[in-house]
């Protein structure tokens, strides 16, 4: 056993570590560095899912049906492996419209209906007091065990039960980091961040705890379930086969329940669509969260086993997590198991405390003050305060009420009836919320007249018998029927036999509330302003906030509306919204905002982040004339809106197409400058390269008519040179002719199958007798297979001669050296022709293609012919290919590659044709 103090002290320790990650979240939040805005905090904080019905109550329940503990958690997994997108749906709404809670969420759907949204606030109430009782009941049967060995939960006097001061300390966390701010939809960053915390702690230490059991007080996984498999008890809960013929009713029952439950209950809710950062979070979190539940339960079953097998019965079978630890002497263990659950607890109480208290303050405290004349008439009052002691108020009371019902309920319930409770309440809500996704034509009658009946039907067949079994009331109704009726008995039901309570419960209470929903729906047609909220959440995806169409219609004051957003946002608050208002839709200040339908929703919205959709819809209403709207008045709207749609995507295509068309005219101006400056490059490389030739000719002849006694020799080598020069001009014409040509697209291609080996050989053979002259030796290194191209066998010839015979020129006599070199890969053949010259600076090489565009050789290097390397760069890229000069430690290399033919083309091999 454990000392109390050193158990309290823990358990305190633990709620301060809380407070510390929590404060560490709203400074980081602070900063603009949130620790929440990534999917793995989103995916944790869902797991808030796990409370310490799965921390204790899981356990109990495989005790005694085996793995019939699963649907529980089969069920969210399959809400989000395939049900994301209805979660998706439902966040984009919550996000758009500024949604605060479950309630506000079916409020606003059905024409933002207070008595709807209450109705569902005191269902959910309802439905979770006891739920909270079930957390501080875990808490107190785990503080118990530890300390005097025994998990009784009889409760002593308020004033020395520490769990007590545990639910106040919970309070006290809950109102400093869930209702700092009046606006709901705003993030809790610190609280969020908590909530991952302990979501890792609690798994952390179920696993510690399995892992302990297996391999601790058995010999792994294999000799466990071999004993257990040795008494029959026990060997029982390792089959699924229950004995009776609706034991697969019961299955899918609780699939199904806790499916709804996940997307329903109000603290999921509030972790998973108003806590959400962005919607991409729901991939990550779609199977991280499923991820997270299949861990959590691994040791389940083993835990559940290896109770049973030490201690021979399932008595205390829920607190086998710890009673197994204290056993076998880890005390140690047994503490942080107790850590765990107190996590699992918490976790559920704070976030379910916030969503609740949210749904108390706008869906009926508010409603209730609104009609009191005094409170609408305290015009200029900031009322932030009012409304934020309102919610800490509804906090505390939450956490007091979860306690007076533990005190009082003592041992009555074991953990798993009143989790099951909960969520047949919880999921009373299903209809509304996933008709109202899908189905324009739910009204808000029918939704109210769904829930009552639903709600009723749930209280009788299942939340009744579960008081009358505990002693506090007559049971005699339920073996003879309310009024002696034995069709009216609650567990079964109009004849209705063979299924467990719950499942009973489920099936009659949804069917009745889908059927009224349906029903009353078909019978009356919604009204105006149920339509309008119908089109709204049903068509979300088709419409942005800035174009949805404004279901509004009436007249308003600027100022009016001013008083009041200050009075429930504050002064600084209005004053930041109202600018970013007129700056988004260009105005230069507040002061030219006009009270037009979609500033009076913006209004509206606004104030609905902070009172819920039907409150902020009857303030409105208090400062303005608001015209009733008719069915017909939404179609006009919807038409209007329509008509602004299409006219405003016709000025966006017509936007689109000047944009398009300043675009080619932008790009056909800079394609005439360029081509003024090719052309002025060109004429001046042509001009300078003609020029040297004529020059000479004109030089040698003029001395030679003006020498008429030239001797015969010198005479001969003056002819010679002429008739040079004169073949290098004939030669410069030819280029600058065909340069012409390839810039005009009028040159000649003769395209066919290429052997690059015999081009290659060729090429060397051709300038054999140039090397000689220079004295220079050129090497040929390519490998013993090339494939063939699919190019022009002369142009190519042209490209490596011009290489070939550049490199030849600018080598050192005699040393000089050129190595012509072939690689071959996947993609294409390159050529390389590397020479020992003088090379080109480092830094210039980057100016290399200007060079080629401007028609000269590369920097520093004696003048070539000017026109080659432009000619071979145009014929190498007419093949898809591309010329350059790569990086030499030593001389110049210059390379070419030329893609092999497409994968269709056959080679000439294979008999295939050009």
């Amino acid at each position: 056993m454990l000392s109390p103090s050193l158990v309290i002290a823990a358990s305190f320790a633990y709620l301060l570590l809380l407070f510390a990650v929590a404060h560490l979240g709203d400074r980081r939040a602070a900063q603009g560095r949130s620790l929440i805005a990534n999917p793995w905090t989103y995916s944790l904080s869902m797991a808030v899912y796990c409370t310490a019905w799965t921390y204790f109550g899981s356990v109990g329940r495989a005790a005694t049906g085996g793995v019939w503990f699963l649907p529980i958690y089969l069920g969210p997994t399959l809400a989000m492996v395939l049900g994301w997108l209805v979660l998706r749906k439902i966040v984009r709404i919550a996000k758009t419209y500024r949604i605060t809670s479950i309630a506000d969420f079916i409020g606003s759907r059905y024409g933002k209906s207070h008595l709807l949204a209450g109705l569902v606030t005191l269902i959910a109430l309802v439905g979770i007091i006891p739920y909270i009782a079930l957390q501080l009941k875990a808490i107190s049967a785990g503080y118990a065990l530890l300390t005097s060995g025994s998990a009784s939960t009889a409760a002593p006097h308020w004033s020395s039960d520490s769990t007590f001061y545990i639910a106040l300390a919970l309070a006290g966390f809950t109102m400093v980091f869930g209702a700092r701010h009046l606006d709901n939809t705003e993030r809790h960053e610190g609280l969020v961040a908590a909530i991952a915390f302990e979501s890792l702690v609690k798994l952390v230490a179920f696993l510690a705890v399995g892992l302990f059991v297996v391999y601790g007080l058995f010999d792994g996984l294999h000799d466990l379930f071999a004993r257990a498999r040795a008494v029959p008890d026990v060997a029982r809960l390792l089959r699924l086969e229950q004995g009776t013929p609706f034991a697969w009713t019961q299955w899918f029952a609780l699939t199904l329940l806790s499916m709804l439950s996940v997307l329903l209950l109000p603290r999921q809710f509030q972790v998973m669509v108003v806590e959400n950062v962005h919607e991409n979070h729901l991939r990550r979190a779609a199977w991280v969260f499923p991820l997270y539940l299949l861990l959590i339960n691994l040791f389940v079953l083993p835990i559940a086993v290896g109770g049973l097998l030490h201690f021979g019965s399932a008595s205390g079978a829920e607190n086998f997590v710890m009673s197994l630890p204290l056993a076998a002497g880890q005390s140690a263990l047994a503490l942080f198991v107790f850590i765990g659950g107190l996590s699992a607890a918490t976790g559920m109480v704070i976030v379910e405390a916030i969503a609740v208290s949210t749904m108390v303050c706008n869906e009926l405290v508010l409603p209730w003050l609104l009609r009191r004349r005094h409170f609408r008439n305290s015009a200029g009052a900031d009322l932030t305060r009012v409304l934020l002691g309102i919610r800490r108020a509804a906090i505390l009371g939450i956490l007091l009420l979860g306690y007076a019902y533990f005190h009082i309920a003592g041992e009555a319930y074991a953990l798993v009836s009143i989790g099951l409770i909960s969520f047949a309440a919880v999921a009373q809500f299903a209809p509304a919320v996933l008709g109202g996704l899908y189905w324009k034509g739910g009204t808000q009658r029918a939704a109210l007249t769904g829930l009552l009946a639903g709600f009723l039907m749930w209280g009788y067949t299942l939340m009744l018998p579960s008081i009358a079994k505990s002693g506090w009331m007559d049971d005699s109704f339920i073996q003879q029927g309310a009024w002696g009726w034995a069709l009216l008995r609650p567990e079964q039901l109009f004849g209705l036999q063979g299924l467990d309570s719950l499942t009973h419960a489920l099936f009659w209470s949804l069917l009745v509330n889908t059927a009224a929903y349906v029903g009353v729906s078909l019978w009356r047609p919604p009204s105006g302003q149920e339509a309008s909220q119908a089109m709204l959440f049903v068509d979300v995806f088709q419409r942005t906030a800035s174009r949805d169409p404004v279901f509004w219609q009436g007249r308003a004051s600027v100022a009016d509306l001013n008083k009041l957003c200050q009075r429930f946002l504050g002064a600084s608050h209005t004053t930041l919204l109202w600018a970013r208002y007129a700056r988004e839709h260009g105005l230069r200040d507040a002061g030219q905002l006009q009270a037009d339908p979609r500033f009076v929703h913006f209004v509206e919205t606004q104030l609905a982040g902070a009172v819920g959709s039907a409150s902020a819809r009857v303030l409105v209403a208090s400062v303005a004339e608001e015209e009733a709207l008719s069915p017909d008045d939404v179609l006009r709207i919807l038409d209007e809106s329509s008509q602004l749609r299409a006219y405003s995507r016709e000025l966006e295509d017509k936007s689109r197409s000047l944009e398009r068309a300043t675009e080619e005219l932008r790009r056909a101006n800079e394609q005439l400058k360029s081509l003024d400056r090719l052309k002025d490059d060109f004429m001046s490389s042509v001009t300078h390269e003609l020029r040297t030739p004529l020059t000479s000719i004109r030089a040698l002849a003029e001395l030679m008519r003006d020498d008429a006694e030239m001797d015969a020799t010198q005479r001969q080598q003056f002819v010679a040179i002429i008739v040079g020069e004169t073949e290098r001009l004939s030669r410069l014409v030819n280029q600058v002719l065909d340069m012409a040509k390839i810039e005009s697209g009028h040159a000649e291609w003769h395209t066919g199958w290429v052997d690059m080996r015999v081009l290659l050989e060729q090429a060397v053979a051709t300038t054999a007798e140039l090397f000689r002259e220079r004295q220079c030796r050129l090497t040929l290194d390519m490998p013993a297979q090339v494939p063939p191209l699919f190019a022009d066998a002369d142009r190519l010839t042209q490209v490596l001669l011009n290489l070939l015979s550049n490199a030849a020129k600018f080598v050192p006599v005699p040393d000089g050296q050129v190595h012509l070199r072939v690689r071959c890969n996947a993609d294409d053949l390159t050529v390389e022709v590397h020479d020992n010259g003088p090379g080109v600076p480092a830094a210039q090489q980057a100016l290399i293609f200007e060079k080629f565009r401007q028609g000269g050789d590369a920097a520093n290097r004696p003048q070539g012919t000017g026109l080659g390397l432009p000619i071979s760069r145009q014929i190498v890229e007419h093949f898809g290919g591309r010329l350059w000069l790569a990086p030499s430690a030593a001389g110049a290399c210059f390379c070419f590659s030329l893609p092999w033919p497409r994968q269709h083309q056959k080679l000439p091999a294979e008999g295939g044709t050009p």
